[in-house]
This record gives C-alpha cells, sequence and structure tokens, in this order.
C-alpha cells in the first residue's frame, strides 16, 4: 500500500469543495443578468426611478424571467432546506427557501389575477444576494483539503532502486517495498523512510522535524522520506512504506485533527434557525387571526402574511458575516495577512496561549556568525574569517553559507575538496586551510583549552574549526537568527495577558538559548509532530483557548488541532494550507494584529447580527397590521423597502471595520 492513496481521496473531496464554490458563483453570475430586466419591468421600479417599460405581455414575460431565476437560483437553497428538515435543524436555507418560495407563489396568484401588487425583484435580489454571500463564505474557507495534497508532493515520484545485479533502475515510489535499496544522490529528496547503508551526506529535515541544522548521516543512520539531501550520496534501505511511513502517520495525524477539530457554530445559522421559526410562525398566525377571527378577506390575510415573510426575509442576515469577512480580508491584505477560516475571526479574540515553532517563525531559519574564537595569534578575528568564507565559498551547506555572508569579499580558493561527514579543504594564498567539524578534531586527538568554546558547546550552537596548515587556528560559531520583530512581538503578546511557548524539534540547548533571548514563558525542545499535537490537546485540556504557529511539515497537526492555526508566509504548502490565517510577510509581530483584528471583526458581526434580526420586533408587528388602528398599513412593496434598508445599514457597518492599534 502506498501513502498516495489518502491524498487521493482528499483531492477528490477538495475538487468536488471547488465544484460547489464554482456552481454557486456561475449561478449568482447568471441570476444577476436576469435580474436586470426584471428590475426594468417591475412597475415598482419603474414608477420609483421614473421611467415607464410597458408593452403588451409585460407582466408575463417578467414572471416567465422570474421563474427561470427562482428554479435555477433557488435551487441550491431548495437543496439546502431538505437538508436542513431531514436533519430536524432548520437554518438560513430554510428561511431563504420559504421567503422565495412565498413570494414567488404570491407573485403567481397576483399574475392570474388576484388583487396585490408584484415584487418579483425582492425576490430576484434576494437570491442574488444569498448567493454571493454564500460564494463569499465557501470560497473564504476553501482549500483546507489542499494540506494533504501539499503534503504527498513532499515525495518525488519517482525512486533510483539498485536491484540486486548492481543496475539502477526508475520506478514509481508507491512501487517500493520494504527491503527495496535505493541510491539517493547530492541534492534530490529522499523517495523513502530507510536506513544508510552505503555513504554519508548531511540531510535537511528542517520542514520535516524542525531540526534547524543539517544532520549528518552515515551507515546505520535513519533517513525520513521527504528531507532533503546534502552534497553526499548514499544507498538506503527502504523500512516504511505506505501508511506506516513517517510522512503517512503525519498525514493521519492532520486528517484526525482536521475532524476532530471543535469549530464555532455559525452565529449567523443560529439566528437564522431562530428567525425561520418566528418568521414561519408569525406568518401564519397573522394570516389565520386576519382571516378567521377579524373576518378579512383570504386575499387581505394573504397579503398580510406575505408583508410578514418579506420583511423577515434574510438580506442583511445572509450579508451580515460575510459583508465583515469580505472587509476583514481587505483589511488583511493590507497588513501582510491572508484568512483561510472566517472562525478564525470570531477565535482569534479569545486567544490565552499562543505556542510558537522555532525555526523559520521566531528565527529566518539561516545561519549567521554569533562568535569568532581565535587560538593563535598568529591570527585575528577578521584573517580567521576570510580563511574560513574562502574556503567554505564553494559549499552549498547553510553553515557554509552564514560565514560566507559574514565577509565583504572572497579571497580565491584552488584544489578545493569537501569531505562528506568531516568538512571542506582547499588552497587559499598557497596556504593549506580545513575548516571542519568537531569529529575532525577527535580524531585526530586535538585538544581545546578555552573557556568560550566550553560555553558556546553548552549553548549548542553549530562550531566550526579552521586549521592552516594542518594546526589549529580559532573556531566559529553560529546561530539560526532570531527575527528582529519576534522580542518585541512577544513583549506585547504578554502585555496582553497572553502566554507565549515555543515547540521545536531542535535540541535543548538551542531551545533553551533562544527561549531566554525572546523572554518566552515556555519551552519544550526535541518534539516530534505527534508531540506537537499532544502538547496542543494538553492545554486544550486544561481550559485554554490555543494559537499554534509555524511553518514548518511538523507544524501541520498541531496548527489544525490548534484553535486558531496560524502559518508563516515563507514556510511550506502543508503549513499554510493547514492553517487558518498566513502570515504572508513572515513577521510574528502580526500575530497582534491578528487578534486585534480577530476581536474588531466579532464586534461587527454581532452589531451586524443584532441589527439584522433585532429590526425584527418592531417590522414583524408593522408587517402583521398590528398598528391598522393607526392607518398604517405595510404592504409587502413597503415590506421589502424597509428590508432592504437594513441590508444598508449592515453593508454600511461593515465598512467602519477598522483595526483598533
Amino acid at each position: 500500500m502506498s501513502c498516495h492513496v489518502e491524498p487521493i481521496k482528499e483531492e477528490h473531496h477538495h475538487h468536488h469543495h471547488m465544484t460547489m464554490v464554482e456552481d454557486f458563483k456561475v449561478r449568482f453570475i447568471i441570476s444577476l443578468i436576469l435580474t436586470i430586466p426584471i428590475l426594468l419591468l417591475t412597475p415598482m421600479i419603474q414608477q420609483i426611478f421614473g421611467f415607464q417599460i410597458a408593452f403588451q405581455g409585460d407582466i408575463y414575460l417578467l414572471f416567465a424571467l422570474t421563474s427561470i431565476l427562482f428554479f435555477y437560483g433557488g435551487m441550491p437553497f431548495f437543496r439546502g432546506c431538505k437538508e436542513e428538515v431531514r436533519a430536524k435543524n432548520p437554518g438560513m436555507m430554510t428561511l431563504v427557501a420559504i421567503a422565495i418560495g412565498v413570494a414567488y407563489v404570491y407573485g403567481l396568484l397576483v399574475v392570474i389575477g388576484l388583487k396585490g401588487e408584484l415584487f418579483f425583484w425582492e425576490l430576484a435580489t434576494l437570491i442574488d444576494i444569498m448567493l454571493l454571500g454564500h460564494f463569499i463564505e465557501m470560497k473564504s474557507v476553501m482549500g483546507a483539503g489542499r494540506a494533504l495534497e501539499a503534503m504527498a508532493a513532499l515525495l518525488p515520484q519517482d525512486a533510483h532502486k539498485l536491484l540486486s545485479d548492481k543496475r539502477v533502475v526508475e520506478v514509481p515510489v508507491h512501487q517500493l517495498v520494504i527491503g527495496d535499496q535505493i541510491i539517493v544522490k547530492p541534492g534530490e529528496k529522499i523517495a523513502a523512510d530507510g536506513e544508510v547503508v552505503q555513504g554519508e551526506t548531511f540531510v535537511d529535515e528542517a520542514m520535516l522535524t524542525g531540526e534547524s541544522e543539517p544532520v549528518r548521516k552515515v551507515v546505520g543512520s535513519s533517513v525520513v522520506g521527504g528531507a532533503m539531501n546534502g552534497e553526499g550520496s548514499m544507498i538506503i534501505r527502504v523500512t516504511k512504506t505506505g501508511q506506516n511511513s513517517f510522512l503517512a502517520q503525519v498525514m493521519a495525524l492532520m486528517k484526525q485533527a482536521q475532524e476532530s477539530k471543535s469549530r464555532t457554530q455559525d452565529i449567523a445559522n443560529r439566528a437564522a434557525f431562530w428567525l425561520t421559526l418566528v418568521a414561519i410562525f408569525a406568518g401564519l398566525a397573522t394570516l389565520f387571526i386576519w382571516f378567521v377571527f377579524a373576518g378579512e378577506t383570504f386575499a387581505f390575510a394573504l397579503e398580510r402574511m406575505v408583508a410578514v415573510m418579506v420583511v423577515t426575509c434574510p438580506h442583511a442576515l445572509g450579508l451580515a458575516i460575510p459583508l465583515v469577512v469580505a472587509v476583514s480580508t481587505a483589511l488583511c491584505a493590507q497588513h501582510g495577512l491572508f484568512i483561510r477560516n472566517r472562525s478564525a475571526f470570531e477565535a482569534a479574540r479569545q486567544i490565552q496561549t499562543i505556542v510558537f515553532d522555532k525555526t523559520g517563525t521566531l528565527t529566518e531559519g539561516r545561519f549567521a556568525v554569533t562568535d569568532v574564537i581565535v587560538l593563535e595569534k598568529a591570527v585575528d578575528r577578521d584573517e580567521l574569517l576570510m580563511w574560513a568564507a574562502a574556503v567554505e565559498s564553494r559549499s552549498q551547506h547553510p553553515i557554509a553559507q552564514g560565514i560566507v555572508q559574514k565577509v565583504d569579499h572572497l579571497w580565491e580558493v584552488e584544489r578545493f575538496k569537501s569531505i562528506s561527514g568531516i568538512g571542506v579543504e582547499g588552497y587559499v594564498k598557497g596556504r593549506f586551510v580545513q575548516v571542519v567539524s568537531y569529529n575532525f578534531l577527535e580524531g585526530r586527538q586535538i585538544k581545546i583549552d578555552d573557556s568560550a568554546f566550553d560555553r558556546i558547546k553548552s549553548e549548542g550552537k553549530p562550531l566550526v574549526f579552521v586549521l592552516i596548515e594542518g594546526k589549529l587556528q580559532g573556531a566559529i560559531a553560529l546561530a539560526d537568527v532570531i527575527r528582529k520583530e519576534a522580542k518585541a512581538a512577544i513583549s506585547e503578546l504578554k502585555k496582553m495577558g497572553i502566554s507565549c511557548l515555543m515547540l521545536t524539534g531542535d535540541r535543548k540547548e538551542v531551545a533553551k538559548s533562544v527561549a531566554a533571548d525572546l523572554g518566552l514563558d515556555d519551552y519544550i525542545a526535541e518534539v516530534l509532530p505527534q508531540d506537537k499535537i499532544k502538547k496542543i490537546q494538553e492545554l486544550q485540556r486544561q481550559g485554554l483557548f490555543v494559537a499554534m504557529t509555524g511553518d514548518g511539515i511538523n507544524d501541520g497537526p498541531a496548527l489544525i488541532q490548534a484553535d486558531v492555526g496560524i502559518a508563516v508566509g515563507a514556510g511550506t504548502d502543508v503549513a499554510i494550507e493547514s492553517a487558518d490565517i498566513v502570515l504572508v510577510r513572515s513577521n510574528p509581530a502580526d500575530v497582534l494584529t491578528v487578534i486585534k483584528l480577530g476581536r474588531a471583526t466579532y464586534r461587527k458581526m454581532v452589531q451586524n447580527l443584532v441589527w439584522a434580526t433585532g429590526y425584527n420586533v418592531i417590522a414583524i408587528p408593522a408587517a402583521a397590521g398590528l398598528f391598522w388602528q393607526t392607518h398604517f398599513l405595510m404592504s409587502p412593496a413597503i415590506a421589502a423597502i424597509f428590508m432592504s434598508i437594513s441590508t444598508v445599514i449592515v453593508a454600511i457597518n461593515a465598512t467602519l471595520l477598522k483595526v483598533r492599534k
């Protein structure tokens, strides 16, 4: 079995979701086009704007256009109503279906002779706005399934399989079985989990495990499929395939977290549920009271019922949330944020604890020189860097690049040679220069007696040693560069009463140093993906509302499990697709904006929902004819105008959304 099986299922689900989004888009466009002639043919619209379009049979053309729009544009709401009724949970779909159904039937009766006014325009615009609202909603949350697709894409499609007769053949990765031997060339992705049986190299596992420093691999070392091989070549024996592989297990964790994550129930749907009950009860009660008790004609009683149904139509309710989300999305773009899940806005205001990944989130994921130890007086600090940088300039190792970036210009190097697992060497200005690891010194029994070396070693910083003509001249220490905005951001978060933790796959010494520099409340090092998700779950069991910020593949499950998942934009596709919010500028300080924007967004949502439903306290009794003794009788057309005003108010309120400093 191959780990390609699950992504295919996810791809099918994602394709289905995209088809639904596209369907709403097409229905909205076609319905909007049909609405234009409907508005132009409506007598009330003509009267308001002072023009006239009249010809024989115009009412039948109006009815025909409305019928097409009603059945085509309204179909998703009838289907949704059926599902809600079947689930015994009537909500927005049911309310919309009832509203457009009553408006259409009433219009039909007017067309065939019932005394009353046509407001097919109201039916058309209601369908348009609800289609638009649902399109905005679905578009804003689309993409969660792409996380598993991005995860599957990490593995190469083919592997170099070594046969028993020493021939090498290209085979699809999913055909590999346990015990197969494959060759991994320099700069290639490792095709499967396995054990090194020949060769030495350094492997970059940062995107998988969070380990910032490339890991040395020798015979007997285990390697993970999806990791990037360095400059060496190796042969590995496949030890895990399919659902047992590291990537497949992480994918399973992500899928489980996706399914089990408790998402905040849509407030608008809850409001729609009660509004549906109120609309049905008030409408039927109005018809019954006027016709049975008041003795009015059925046409009069029906007109009162229709007025109630129309004034309760959820134009404003349907746009209350999507409009705020649309405005929030625009604001996010201005602040370097990309919102993938609208519930993140509502949730961000509740954040009590933020868990940060280290590599690529709090740090830049690149090495920079922090310390230069000079052991011999024959060279000074700058000279030592120049000698080392000259030789390292031919290496692609991240540590080598960190040293090279420290100097202004490079000396020429000749007869360069890279020794896997040891270091690099070459001739610079006629002198033999070596930049090597501590293992090289141990093998040559070269001792170092320097307190600075002991201090740096305790901090877990990677060290390289510089030898000239075989004599040790000094050492260079490097560290993953801490983002300059991270410290200020964490300080501000703590002032807001939010605790800040760090989870990392890096070594404890490195994590301790970074945590101390940033003033974090706590840290946990050397954690695997399953440990990260367990820590998030543990914090949630303590009753805390948790946000997770990360950029690596190993962060995917935790990002989904967290109440709010925040991905750094420069990270992997898996992390981005797993998150609710993406920090496009890769700036940890933007987490503050997320929280402030989330709070502001929630306030606007509540304000809009209060207005979209609250105005019915006055509107429904007025439409039902409660004030008829004062000679005020709301016709269905007036009810439609009154309801439309509430939509305008909701729209204006949404545009006033701002991020408070």
